[in-house]
């Protein structure tokens, strides 16, 4: 990367947008008219529109010590598809404003943008908009995510059945391991800038913080089975509160299993690493981006043909609460200790 730094204040802010957004290229027929005018137009044919929007802050939701921009535009995008994906839907467009102070430079701007057009792209997503504005000190993201689904196939939290297996994707606690080792070593270089970061072996976690994907290929896997999940949430927060969060708003109680919580090997051996369980990363570690979802035990023949899917467990009647059977026989109330934003 070159040292050239271009203050963003000679550009101008119409200037600044047209540099940023100049080699957009729309990708779905239902983006009729992106950047560039007073409002996107979007047709979304007879289907029905999912509208999600996310508030990412420095100091609250990334920290730049540790975060290269390229990587945090591309979470930006990211975390707002997963919310499109969890309710079975498919993203199509996302608005983008910036809220960012003088100590940014456009070639650093340029490195945001182009993680948020590599995740536009990796999702077949148009960015059709959004704003850029100054801020006093921090860095200040929204995305909105627009997505189609066809009527009927939308997906709420608020109607798991009882006896409905409880499901998720891929692996939970990674990305919380992996923020715990950033958090090391930032602490480290402050007491002692001179020392290299120590993060061998670690990509795995680090890159599940850094570099989250969305679960665009379960989506596709339900349409082509043909299963509509009874309920489902993205697990941002911690798989015990989203779980809590389904029970809650489903009026269902539920049984979860310790041992059938998936967790990556390399997790594990991170978390040993930090002398804590990692069925507690699991279950309180947020920024997953996983599907956590219901489906009615008919569909359990289709759903095993997926590899990246395991059954935790199955919701029962409200007056059983939420537990967990853990792995030496105990059953425990399931608490939300997830990642609390409002409490930092």
């Amino acid at each position: 990367m070159s040292n050239e730094r271009t203050e963003i204040a000679t550009l101008g802010e119409f200037g600044l947008i047209e540099h940023l957004t100049k080699n957009i290229e729309l990708q779905n027929v239902s983006s009729i008219l992106g950047v560039g005018d007073d409002a996107a137009v979007i047709d979304h044919f007879g289907k029905q529109t999912v509208v999600t929007t996310d508030l990412l802050i420095e100091g609250v939701h990334f920290d730049l010590a540790y975060t290269p921009l390229k990587h945090l535009g591309y979470k930006s995008v990211i975390v707002n598809l997963s919310d499109v994906y969890a309710m079975n839907a498919i993203p199509t467009q996302i608005t983008l404003s910036l809220g960012i102070s003088n100590r940014f430079s456009l070639e650093s701007l340029d490195e945001f943008y182009e993680g948020v057009y590599a995740a536009c792209s990796a999702y077949g997503v148009d960015l059709v908009g959004g704003d850029t504005t100054s801020s006093q000190k921090g860095f200040i993201i929204s995305v909105t995510a627009i997505g189609e689904v066809t009527p009927e196939k939308f997906v709420k939290r608020s109607t798991a059945q009882k006896g409905d297996l409880l499901c998720v994707s891929g692996f939970l606690g990674s990305a919380y391991v992996g923020l715990l080792f950033l958090e090391r070593e930032k602490k480290i270089y402050l007491e002692s800038p001179g020392v290299q970061p120590d993060l061998e072996g670690e990509s795995f976690v680090i890159g599940k913080l850094l570099k989250p994907e969305a679960r665009k290929d379960i989506v596709e896997f339900f349409a082509k089975e043909e299963i509509i999940p009874t309920s489902m949430i993205d697990v941002s927060d911690g798989l015990s509160s989203e779980i809590l969060h389904l029970c809650k708003e489903s009026n269902l109680g539920c049984v979860l299993y310790e041992e059938k919580i998936p967790v990556a090997e390399e997790m594990k051996k991170a978390a040993f690493k930090f002398e804590i369980d990692p069925t507690a990363c699991a279950l309180s570690g947020g920024e997953d981006y996983e599907l956590l979802f219901t489906i009615s035990q008919s569909d359990y023949d289709k759903l095993i043909l997926n590899e990246e899917i395991s059954v935790i467990g199955y919701m029962t009647e409200v007056e059983q609460g939420a537990n967990i059977l853990t792995k030496g026989g105990g059953k425990h109330p399931i608490t939300a200790q997830g990642w609390n934003h409002l409490a930092q």
